[in-house]
């Protein structure tokens, strides 16, 4: 009789078990959902910061001032970027400081057929300090993501 020779089933199943128990420290460590969520707050910062540059673009284009008569002047508190229910600034803004008006990654929206939109992002201007501040009162992971100037 010929000694074969070949893995017993139990070297088969602790090769399976050990396999498993790596692929599922991976997935932990990968965390598909928290890097999704990393990558929006990423375009929610980047998305902030896009609108306060177009903003304070028209200011220093208009000597300081804002001027726009789409919004005659910028809100002194939080107000939605939005129409309706918010201030429009989409017709102050786009296309010459930016080439489209830059949406939530999650929760903005918006309608081709009317136009209308929502940011989901917020806008308030401090007079008393001139400071203009926009913030993503969505951002995810427990981030606050607000840009100022």
């Amino acid at each position: 009789m010929k000694n074969k020779k070949a893995f017993t089933l139990i070297e088969v199943l602790l090769v399976i078990g050990i396999i498993i128990l790596l692929a599922g420290a991976i997935i932990v460590a990968v965390n598909p959902g928290r890097q999704f969520a990393k990558a929006r707050n990423t375009q929610r910062k980047t998305d902030t910061t896009a609108l306060l540059n177009a903003i304070v673009q028209v200011m220093v284009d208009n000597q300081g001032s804002w001027k726009c008569d789409a919004a005659p002047s910028l809100p002194t508190t939080t107000t939605l970027i939005a129409t309706p229910g918010g201030i429009d600034l989409q017709p102050c803004l786009v296309p010459n400081y930016l080439p489209r008006m830059p949406l939530d990654p999650q929760r903005g929206t918006f309608d081709t057929t009317t136009g209308a939109y929502n940011t989901q992002y917020n806008i308030r201007y401090d007079e008393a300090t001139g400071r203009i501040e926009i913030c993503a009162p969505y951002a995810e992971l427990g981030e606050t993501i607000c840009a100022q100037k």
